[in-house]
């Protein structure tokens, strides 16, 4: 399930916050869509339309577009940032 934030719904304008594993089911859904601009903003934005995910965010490593990324990075628009909880193993 895709959650679009109501204020941002112009998906060409929008950044695509995707959660993986725990990450997915600590959200709750598996995406959600918010306004583009620095990746800490994204995140925030993100954790107000699924407020389970913001305990773990810490946590994760955070990619846009395949390159990873911290706060103060931009997330432009129509670009995908991947929310990946630590994984056990190796």
């Amino acid at each position: 399930m895709t959650v679009i934030d109501p204020a941002h719904h112009e998906v060409d304008r929008a950044v695509r916050v995707r959660f993986w594993a725990g990450a997915r089911a600590a959200a709750g859904v598996e995406e959600v869509v918010v306004a583009a601009g620095r990746v800490g903003e994204v995140t925030a934005a993100a954790s107000r339309l699924a407020p389970g995910v913001a305990a773990i965010l810490p946590l994760c490593s955070l990619l846009v577009d395949g390159h990873r990324v911290g706060p103060d990075d931009d997330a432009p628009p129509s670009s995908v940032l991947e929310v990946l909880p630590p994984f056990a193993g190796g």
